[in-house]
């Protein structure tokens, strides 16, 4: 079907604005029918609103055909771009998602909502779920502790081809002295030596496609576009510190609703084996974790199947 014919077919398919943490932010959100559970993403990054973003209007009939979805590009980037100085923190973040809520709560008083977040979007999820009452929660990705800097990196990098004297200067940088510098090695080295960020033997999710729906959006103009990569957080170290040195274990473990983490199995950003640990000592049947093969950091397209129909089981139940 041609996306045009998509957005027609959609009940629901409208442009907001609302105030989020004090900021004036747009927000998509389109579905089939006004009745379907509504799924709120929260992308990952932090700024890198892909693959739900504002400018995905009739792009996924296979998820609003199921689904309201409600796209936001968090401030910073895409559509909302806006400079993140030091003055952020990941507490505003969580707050803007708890703003957005509330939102879509009384936009849709009577409908069910769920989360579906990626890597840093599964920080704000985790945390916002303390805060503000949703139905469940899909992540994807799920950063637990200790973001790059532990052994199973370590181990990684020494098993790879890496040379000596780089692994040597991650293993001495200290996270409350990191500079961009040292963040672009050690996430850099991951990327290119190992399976933990991309795995090449995964299904490729249609990149170009999707590339070429946000440049063709009714949304988005080009500075938009471009802003999915260049813009506002680039250069931001004060988040980084704060994802550096969280540990979501005890909010994990303790969490009160539907909680569903799918993970790719060589994963060693938002470390799998780290969440597999979490659920099996956790005894909290609320809380899931599926695991896809051949995948790492970056969603493969049988990780967005994963996600469908984690997303699916989880608006039935």
């Amino acid at each position: 079907m041609k996306r045009n014919d998509v957005i027609k077919g959609n009940e629901i398919s409208e442009l907001y604005t609302f105030t989020l943490g004090g900021f004036p932010q747009k927000v998509l959100i389109e579905g089939k029918s006004r009745n379907l559970p509504i799924v709120i993403t929260l992308h990952g990054g932090p700024g890198t609103p892909i693959p739900f973003s504002v400018g995905c209007r009739g792009l996924f009939p296979a998820f609003t055909n199921k689904f309201i979805m409600v796209y936001w590009d968090q401030l910073g980037c895409g559509i909302n771009n806006h400079p993140i100085d030091g003055s952020f923190t990941i507490a505003a973040f969580v707050n803007m998602t708890a703003d957005l809520i509330r939102e879509v709560k009384q936009l849709f008083p009577e409908n069910r909502i769920f989360l579906f977040s990626t890597s840093w979007g599964s920080i704000l999820s985790a945390k916002v779920i303390e805060q503000e009452q949703v139905d469940g929660v899909a992540a994807c990705g799920q950063i637990v502790r200790n973001v790059f800097f532990n052994d199973i990196v370590y181990h990684e990098l020494e098993q790879s081809k890496l040379p000596k004297e780089k692994l040597a200067k991650i293993r001495s940088i200290r996270i409350e002295q990191i500079t961009n510098k040292d963040m672009m090695l050690v996430s850099g080295s991951v990327r290119k030596y190992t399976y933990g960020n991309v795995n090449p033997n995964g299904k490729k999710a249609p990149m170009g496609s999707m590339i070429w729906g946000l440049l063709t959006s009714p949304d988005y103009r080009f500075r938009d576009f471009k802003a999915i990569m260049m813009n506002g957080c680039q250069g931001n170290l004060t988040l980084w510190k704060e994802i550096l040195t969280l540990d979501l274990t005890d909010t994990l473990r303790n969490v009160k609703i539907p909680y569903l983490m799918v993970q790719g199995d060589t994963d060693i950003v938002a470390t799998t084996e780290y969440v597999q640990e979490i659920v099996e000592n956790s005894g909290n049947p609320r809380l899931q974790c599926r695991v896809v093969k051949n995948c790492g950091h970056e969603p493969t397209a049988d990780m967005m199947d994963a996600v469908f129909h984690a997303l699916d089981e989880l608006t039935k139940e």
